[in-house]
């Protein structure tokens, strides 16, 4: 497979289409020592089910794995760790990683578990979760979706599963992109398979997926999320970290002279000029509804993403309009004082949902109270 290619494959069948696939794209051509160390990073960003449009198919993994193992690769590891609030065990368990690891003699290694270290990417130390160290060959498998505070997260963003927690939180406070990008360089990626079968193009924690029935594969990350930038109607200006991650050297952003092609039953064809873009996905708009009615500085993606889709189901009811101020949210409001805020880094505001992060469920519970009552003075806490 080329740099510049970007190969799909359609269908129901996952597992076999992800082996299918690899075998096109000459996977195993690209490994050059099949006893080498080779990694599997899965997002399972939380414990919720893969049709739920926020983790990964564990049945792609599952074909990623007989595909190795069918060319005599067994060093195998699969490395994920779940996002800040959330226990990566449990999304093993709820998410079939598990009996998956059972099934095929693969260990998983909770990366929220890890030690880890400092490292220098290319201009900007990040801390990194030591098992990016001993993975000599390491395959991507992202979840296309949209993201609340970046708009889109595939390839590039799934790397902060192999950050420790402290990191994760570390990144918000500096604003995301820069260190997106920069991490870009401190974890190589080998090879990326995609899946694109039912992400969520609003909300990273999944709840409103989009059937797509798309698995895709590519060497070049920055390329990938490119692509993945036109299908959900942004352009890449949009997405910062993309292009800072090509002006690093981590991938190229040009998708004129890119190989986009299918594989079908009778063959692999290719897209030229707007045939690139094959399939109609809808705008993604539950975001932009709500996150006018936010005040955000350096919030964690689990805080913000748990507030937005509360908000959104408080939209549909008919009370949203009835909210007087602004929710304040992130680590930006340690210490400070105002009258409401979500999470625990708002402890000092007059109203408070508390939690590190509090669960979508709560922060609407709590928020709907707080509408209903309508005044400070009638609860001061949730």
């Amino acid at each position: 497979m080329e740099q510049n290619q970007i190969l799909k494959r359609y269908g129901t069948d996952y597992k076999k289409m992800t082996k299918e696939l690899l075998e096109a794209a000459d996977l195993i051509g690209l490994i050059s020592d099949h006893d080498c160390r080779i990694g599997i990073k899965p997002n399972l960003v939380a414990p919720a089910d893969a049709s739920w449009g926020a983790t990964t198919h564990p049945e792609i993994v599952a074909g990623i794995i007989e595909y190795l193992q069918d060319h005599g690769c067994r060093n195998l590891v699969i490395a994920e760790g779940s996002w800040v609030g959330d226990r990566t065990e449990e999304s093993f368990e709820v998410c079939g990683y598990w009996k998956l690891s059972e099934q095929y003699g693969v260990p998983l290694l909770d990366a929220q578990k890890d030690t880890h270290f400092t490292k220098d990417c290319d201009g900007l130390k990040l801390e990194l979760c030591s098992c990016v160290k001993d993975i000599d060959f390491l395959i991507n498998v992202p979840v296309l979706k949209g993201h609340c505070q970046t708009k889109i997260t595939c390839a590039l963003k799934n790397m902060k599963g192999l950050l420790p927690n402290t990191e994760k939180r570390h990144f918000h406070a500096m604003g995301l992109h820069r260190p997106i990008a920069h991490l870009a360089k401190g974890i190589r990626q080998d090879f990326i398979v995609v899946d694109h079968i039912c992400g969520d193009l609003d909300f990273e924690d999944g709840g409103n997926p989009v059937v797509k029935n798309c698995i895709m594969v590519s060497r070049d990350p920055v390329l990938v999320d490119t692509y993945v930038c036109g299908l959900l109607h942004y352009g890449i200006e949009e997405v910062p970290y993309i292009q800072m991650a090509e002006q690093l050297g981590a991938g190229s952003t040009d998708l004129e002279h890119a190989k986009i092609g299918v594989l079908a039953e009778e063959g692999t064809y290719y897209l030229e000029g707007s045939a690139i873009w094959d399939e109609e996905l809808p705008y993604a708009d539950k975001v932009v509804a709500v996150q006018d009615l936010v005040q955000e500085v350096e919030s964690c993606s689990a805080c913000y993403g748990y507030l937005l889709p509360a908000l959104d189901r408080l939209r549909k009811e008919g009370l949203l309009e009835q909210l007087g101020e602004k929710i304040c949210i992130g680590q930006g409001y340690r210490g400070k004082h105002g009258k409401l805020g979500v999470g625990n880094c708002t402890s000092g505001f007059d109203f408070c949902v508390k939690g590190c992060p509090p669960t979508e469920t709560e922060i609407y519970e709590a928020l709907k109270r707080y509408i209903v009552l309508g005044t400070l003075t009638q609860e001061k806490r949730y």
